[in-house]
C-alpha cells in the first residue's frame, strides 16, 4: 500500500496530510495557521515557517508510515518570485492587501478582455496579474532582479525538487495570465515583460521531479521519491470526479472560498459582475465556475459559537422568516455590492447558526445556477459536515446532493495526482429533509429579497 504526503496550503491553514492508496483516507493530518505577517514591506505569508513545518512532519510521517510520493495543492491568486540564486525576489504578497488597488487604472489599461481570459476583474490582489503589476511598479529593482515567477503549488515543488514550473489550474484561476480557449499564456504576460520568467505550464498530474539530495537527507525519504507538479486547491476537489464516469455533475469545494464548478452543464455566458468565471481543470479544460467567500462569512457570523440548534430554533426560523441576506463579505461573489442584513434578529444562537447555514446553502445554489450546473452536486470540505447546510442544498437540488467521504477533499484530490490507477473516492447521498416544502418556501422568500433591486432591498 502506497502513502502520499500532501502539502495542502489553504488561505486559513497550512496542512500536511498522509493519504493511503486504495482507501484514500487520511492516515494523519497536521495543521498550522496560515498567518499573514504584517510586514514590512507589506502583508505577506510565512513561507519559512511553513517550510520548517513541512520538513519536520515529512520526516515524522516517513518514520512512522513511509512516504512513497509527494503532492502539493494550494489556494489560488498566489505566486512566488525568485531571483537567479533561488532566493525570494520579494516577499509573497497576501492577495487581500489593497495595495494593487492604488494602480487599478494603470492595470486596467493593460489587462486583457474578459472574453480572452474568462477572468473577472477582482479587487485587491485577487487577480494575480494585478499583484505582479503592482509589485513590479512599486518594488525598486524587482524587474531586473526577477528570474522566475512560480504559481504557488510549484514553489513548494521547486523547494523539494529544484524544478521550475507552473500548473495550468493555478494559471487558469482568475489570474488574467491565461487564455483557456487557446491553452496558453494571455497577452498580459508579454505586456508585463514576464514571457521568459513565468515557469513553463504543466499538467498537475505530471511528475515534476525527484527530491533534492539535501531534502532527502533532512527528511529521510529516498532521493528518488517523486513529486507531482501540483494543483490549485478547488481543482484538487474536482479532479477525483473527472476520473469517474462521464456525466453532468458539479463539485462544490468549501473552505475560505466556496467554489461551485460545473462539468457537463448548461451553456452559459460568464458574468464577471457576479463572480462567474472560467477555471481550468487538471486536464486543461475550461470549467464554468462561480464562487463566494463562504468560509470567511461563516466565521464572521458565527463568532466562535458551535452549532446548537433545537427543534424550537428551527420552528422559530421558519415561522418568523429569519433570513440572512447577502453579502456578509462584500466585493466578490454573486451579490458583490449588497450589504448583509437580517430580516428579523435571531433570538438564540441556535437560530442564528441555522439561518447562517441556510444562507450559505442558498448562496451555493445561486452560484451553481449561475455556472449552469446540471446533475448531482458533490460537496467536499467543511460544509460537507454541516447537516443544516446540506438539507437546504438538497431541497434545492432535484438531482441530488452527495458528500465526499474524505475529511479533506483537496488532499485526496492532490494525492490522486500520484495514483493514476485509483478509483474516485466514495460519496454519500444527502437526503432532503422531511419539511422540504417549508424550506422551499423559505428559499423562495430569500431569493425574492436577495435578487430584488438594491433600492427595494
Amino acid at each position: 500500500m502506497r502513502h502520499i504526503a500532501v502539502i495542502d496550503v489553504g488561505k486559513t491553514n497550512a496542512k500536511l496530510a498522509l493519504v493511503e492508496e486504495g482507501s484514500l483516507r487520511e492516515l494523519t493530518v497536521v495543521t498550522r495557521p496560515n498567518t499573514v505577517l504584517p510586514g514590512p514591506p507589506y502583508p505577506h505569508f510565512d513561507l519559512a515557517g511553513h517550510w520548517d513545518f513541512f520538513l519536520h512532519h515529512l520526516r515524522a510521517f516517513h518514520a512512522t508510515w513511509g512516504v512513497d510520493a509527494i503532492s502539493v495543492t494550494t489556494h489560488g491568486a498566489a505566486a512566488v518570485l525568485l531571483d537567479a540564486a533561488g532566493n525570494l525576489a520579494a516577499p509573497m504578497l497576501d492577495y487581500e492587501h489593497p495595495g494593487p488597488d492604488d494602480l487599478a487604472a494603470a492595470y486596467d489599461a493593460l489587462r486583457p478582455d474578459f472574453a480572452e481570459t474568462g477572468s473577472p476583474r477582482l479587487p485587491h490582489g485577487l487577480n494575480l496579474g494585478a499583484q505582479l503589476h503592482w509589485l513590479l511598479a512599486t518594488r525598486p529593482g524587482l524587474g531586473a532582479n526577477l528570474a522566475h515567477v512560480l504559481t504557488y503549488p510549484q514553489y513548494w515543488g521547486w523547494r523539494l525538487t529544484g524544478e521550475i514550473a507552473c500548473d495550468v489550474c493555478s494559471l487558469g484561476c482568475h489570474t488574467d495570465l491565461w487564455n483557456p480557449s487557446l491553452g496558453g499564456f494571455s497577452t498580459l504576460v508579454a505586456r508585463l515583460g514576464l514571457g521568459e520568467k513565468l515557469g513553463p505550464p504543466r499538467r498537475p498530474a505530471d511528475v515534476l521531479g525527484q527530491l533534492r539530495p539535501a531534502i532527502a537527507a533532512v527528511t529521510g525519504l529516498p532521493r528518488e521519491t517523486p513529486v507531482s507538479v501540483g494543483i490549485h486547491d478547488s481543482n484538487a476537489s474536482l479532479y477525483p470526479y473527472l476520473l469517474g464516469e462521464q456525466r453532468a455533475f458539479s463539485v462544490v469545494s468549501t473552505g475560505t472560498w466556496v467554489i461551485s464548478m460545473a462539468t457537463g452543464g448548461a451553456a452559459i455566458v460568464p458574468d464577471q459582475s457576479r463572480d462567474v468565471l472560467v477555471n481550468v481543470n487538471a486536464l486543461g479544460a475550461a470549467v464554468p465556475s462561480a464562487r463566494f467567500m463562504g468560509g470567511r462569512e461563516y466565521e464572521l457570523v458565527r463568532k466562535g459559537a458551535e452549532p446548537c440548534g433545537t427543534a424550537a430554533d428551527r420552528a422559530a426560523v421558519l415561522a418568523r422568516g429569519i433570513l440572512l441576506l447577502p453579502a456578509v463579505e462584500k466585493g466578490s461573489g454573486p451579490f458583490p455590492d449588497r450589504t448583509a442584513r437580517w430580516t428579523a434578529e435571531p433570538a438564540t444562537t441556535g437560530e442564528r447558526l441555522l439561518a447562517l447555514s441556510w444562507y450559505l446553502a442558498l448562496m451555493t445554489r445561486t452560484c451553481l445556477d449561475l455556472a449552469g450546473a446540471r446533475g448531482p452536486v458533490i460537496v467536499e470540505g467543511p460544509f460537507a459536515r454541516n447537516p443544516d447546510y446540506l438539507e437546504m442544498l438538497a431541497s434545492l437540488s432535484p438531482e441530488g446532493v452527495e458528500t465526499a467521504a474524505s475529511a479533506t477533499g483537496t488532499s485526496t484530490g492532490a494525492a490522486l495526482l500520484c495514483l493514476p490507477a485509483s478509483a474516485p473516492p466514495a460519496t454519500r447521498p444527502a437526503p432532503p429533509p422531511a419539511d422540504r416544502a417549508a424550506l422551499l418556501d423559505y428559499a423562495a422568500r430569500w431569493n425574492g429579497l436577495a435578487n430584488a433591486p438594491a433600492a427595494a432591498g
